[in-house]
């Protein structure tokens, strides 16, 4: 097992302890799970970043929507300005830092309604409320918090649409409940140790609540009997494999500069040096890093130093980018945005599968 921070070792079985407690209060029922009227989807990890769970919420929405399903994303809108819950409006101003990066960029690669709030239950009593609206049937009285009453009658009056939520980042979230847990495991996540220590947010164990994992294509060969062996029997093991696009522009030049704001931007250097991309300097900031223009003229000032002809980041960190920084950027150099296409191997049984739990 590996730990990040050393320092923190002395912590990570305080932090276990912890787990341990919130997981006998909800065996025991003080931690109340609430239900949604529609399915839910809950796609997350066991780290606390990057191992791919936005990439997976998005190759779901795009196979459901294709079979016919009514999809929206219920998100918390990590480290956004905005409070309590609000649908995502990918084209406003400051949209990704009003609503949170991810759920802007997976409004704009889906097409579908994302909602965003620190509570699950009230953001897809919103998201459903937001559709019975357009159906002409009645609201709950109290939206986006109703009564325990509010919505007990609401999920009588909407049970039965062929409607779905897809919850990101949901695994750690058990109190709304779910219909299916699907969870992204990485061979990264396997070695690493339990917070402070690493970013893994709970024990291998947890594996045993998931209903199908997905693993890395390229790393299933090294990790399918382990985590096998801590799956249920009964759980389905899934492959995706990704692919990095230019989403914007013709290229960077021949001498790039990558920048990002992501949890494990190591693995992006790798992708792009695996894609034949010659980098000059990479500069890395803190997971939903909110870009200013200190960055912008930091990022280009390395490139100038550096020789840079041109800037590569992710699609996740150029929705954070106003028209100024890019004019910015572009004065040294073309800046493309590099989107990370995820796809199942095997799309026809995972959708088969997941019908059979949401229809």
């Amino acid at each position: 097992m590996r730990a990040r921070r050393g320092w923190a070792w002395p912590l990570a079985p305080v932090y276990a302890a912890g787990l341990a407690v919130k997981n006998a209060l909800r065996r025991a029922e003080v931690l109340r799970t609430r239900r949604l009227a529609w399915p839910v989807v809950s796609v997350g990890s066991l780290s606390a970043g990057g191992a791919g769970k936005t990439p997976v919420v998005v190759a779901l929405a795009g196979l459901l929507k294709q079979r016919g399903w009514e999809v929206d994303v219920l998100s918390r809108g990590y480290g956004r300005a905005g409070s309590g819950v609000e649908r995502v409006d990918a084209d406003a101003a400051d949209a990704a830092r009003r609503f949170g990066d991810e759920p802007v960029m997976i409004a704009r690669r889906t097409g579908v309604q994302v909602w965003v709030g620190e509570d699950r239950f009230a953001a897809g009593i919103a998201a459903e409320a937001s559709e019975a609206a357009e159906d002409g049937r009645l609201l709950p009285q109290t939206i986006p918090h109703p009564s325990a009453k509010d919505a007990e009658a609401w999920v009588t009056r909407s049970a039965g649409a062929a409607r779905v939520h897809l919850m990101d980042d949901g695994f750690q979230h058990r109190g709304l409940a779910r219909t299916v847990d699907v969870v992204v495991v990485t061979e990264e996540d396997l070695d690493d140790a339990l917070l402070p220590a690493g970013n893994r947010r709970e024990p291998l164990a947890a594996l045993r609540r998931a209903d199908v994992v997905v693993v890395r294509q390229e790393e299933r060969e090294r990790v399918e009997a382990r985590v096998r062996g801590l799956m249920r029997r009964d759980a389905t093991l899934s492959s995706v494999r990704r692919e990095l696009r230019f989403a914007e522009g013709a290229g960077a030049g021949a001498r790039p500069l990558a920048f990002c704001a992501i949890a494990r931007p190591e693995g992006f250097w790798a992708m792009l040096a695996k894609a034949g991309c010659e980098l000059v300097e990479t500069v890395a900031f803190g997971d939903h890093h909110s870009y200013d223009m200190a960055d912008i003229e930091r990022i280009g000032g390395i490139a100038q130093e550096r020789g840079a002809m041109g800037f590569l980041t992710t699609e996740k960190d150029a929705v954070k980018l106003t028209r100024p920084m890019m004019e910015r950027l572009e004065q040294v150099g073309p800046v493309a945005v590099v989107r990370l296409e995820t796809a199942f191997v095997d799309e026809a049984e995972v959708v088969r599968e997941l019908e059979a739990w949401i229809a």
